[in-house]
């Protein structure tokens, strides 16, 4: 069961009329805020003292720059008070989002949650949900009654679907107990607040441990595919990989490891699944997870092996160029020290926005296997040399393969900073993130950027 002691535990709006209720309270030896709005009756609608002792909770989580917790399971506002409950429901999510970027926030949904209370799901860094539970801004009746097909809580928002297809839960829990224990093994890899820097633990793990294993993995064809997870496990400390969003944009990779003792976050792709290109879904999951990182100060540690976009008319049409583009700018205004490894193919835009030299990266390795070009060598004869014979255009791929298709080009240009023995690629890494330990980036003051949302 998860540590959570109620023994020092300070109530906050201990006699407000509903049935929100906060402290703050340790959590897995951390200190932090802990607000539960599971509702027993009335289906947990809130009324508009319940939203107000939310964002009071949220308030003096950042204030006192400690983790909030929010255990939620409500039906939305209370339909009887009226206007009321909406505000008090608007009050907590401003004072969420005023926690955003600043002190980690994690919600545990156990139970339906319903309307309003749904977007504070959104409105999180990390959310768990237990297998019973459900979440949906408009319900099965609403649906049906616009749509005409009959669906259910779990078919419209049940947690196996806000897992792997909405991507809005991150963990999947079989109780409120393994829930605790998940979110107390995030908190372990996050500081309570962005001016502080993450837990540091003692490792037992030499930093300088040969990795020729890492190599191994990778198939012998260019075009074979491999368990990016199983080079992530050899580099990281211990093989330690807490990996969110697993089963969501499964073609990216994205997790918290440690190198050295040090929490980083790990942003891979995936050759297992669809190439590794990148897709709407990978493309909102790596924006999403390096803002995460970059908030929170955790170095970001990135694996390369994509051929690029995944093409197709029904990504173009739903904004395949605005999601891309989320990926380039939460990479290109990070200011936390960032390594890159590209250990096979690295060609054209997924070049760019996964960590390239020019978005800002501060080391760039490569293996020898790297290939890092605008495209492949067949896409780039069938474009050039298309009107050549079929023979001639084979000798021209070959002689492309040879040219261009390894990382050495890319280091006499200076966009890889070093080639290296895969065999040394902890010891590498650990030794860049040393390196890279007093990283001070200063940024032009402005209100606020105008993310591609």
């Amino acid at each position: 069961m998860a540590d959570v002691s109620s023994t020092d535990s300070l109530p906050i709006r201990a006699l407000a009329s509903g049935f929100v209720r906060t402290r703050v309270t340790e959590f897995g030896g951390r200190r932090v805020v802990d607000i539960d709005a599971r509702g027993e009756t009335r289906a947990g609608s809130l009324s508009p003292e319940d939203g107000h002792t939310i964002a009071c909770g949220a308030a003096l989580a950042l204030e006192q720059h400690i983790p909030l917790v929010l255990r939620l399971a409500s039906s939305g506002a209370d339909i009887s008070e009226g206007v009321a409950a909406l505000a008090g429901w608007a009050d907590a999510a401003r004072h969420l989002t005023r926690c955003s970027g600043v002190v980690p926030i994690i919600v545990i949904v156990s139970g339906a949650t319903v309307s309003g209370p749904a977007l504070m799901l959104g409105l999180a860094d990390m959310v768990i949900m237990t297998t019973d539970a459900y979440a949906f801004v408009s319900g099965p009746m609403m649906v049906t009654q616009f749509t005409g097909v009959p669906i259910d809580n779990a078919e419209l928002g049940g947690a196996s679907i806000h897992l792997t297809s909405s991507g809005v839960a991150a963990f999947l829990a079989a109780d409120t107990d393994e829930a605790d224990e998940i979110a107390i093994d995030v908190l372990a890899f996050l500081p309570d607040h962005t001016d502080s820097a993450p837990p540091a633990i003692v490792c037992s793990d030499p930093v300088d441990r040969p990795t020729p294993e890492a190599y191994e993995i990778l198939p012998e064809s260019a075009n074979g595919s491999y368990d990016v997870r199983e080079v992530i496990e050899v580099i990281i400390d211990d093989g330690c990989f807490l990996e969110p969003h697993a089963d969501w944009a499964a073609n990216l990779v994205t997790g918290f490891g440690r190198i050295g003792g040090r929490a980083v976050g790990i942003v891979a792709n995936q050759p297992q699944t669809v190439a590794g290109t990148l897709d709407i879904d990978a493309s909102r999951k790596g924006a999403a997870f390096v803002s995460l990182c970059d908030s929170f100060n955790l170095p970001l540690v990135t694996l390369v092996d994509t051929s690029g976009f995944y093409p197709g008319k029904d990504l173009e049409w739903r904004g395949m160029i605005r999601y891309g583009a989320q990926m380039a700018f939460a990479y290109a205004r990070a200011t936390v020290p960032r390594v890159n490894l590209t250990t096979r193919k690295s060609y054209g835009g997924a070049y760019i926005v996964m960590d390239s030299k020019e978005m800002g990266n501060d080391v760039a390795l490569a293996w020898p296997s790297a290939e890092i070009a605008v495209m492949g060598a067949g896409g780039a004869v069938e474009i050039l040399h298309r009107r050549e014979t079929p023979e001639r255009r084979r000798e021209l791929q070959s002689a492309y393969e040879q040219r261009l298709l390894n990382p050495y080009i890319a280091a006499e240009r200076g966009t890889i900073d070093a080639v290296i023995d895969p065999a040394d690629t902890r010891r590498e890494i650990h030794c860049a993130l040393e390196m890279l330990s007093s990283k001070r980036e200063m940024i032009p003051w402005r209100r606020h950027d105008n993310s591609p949302l």
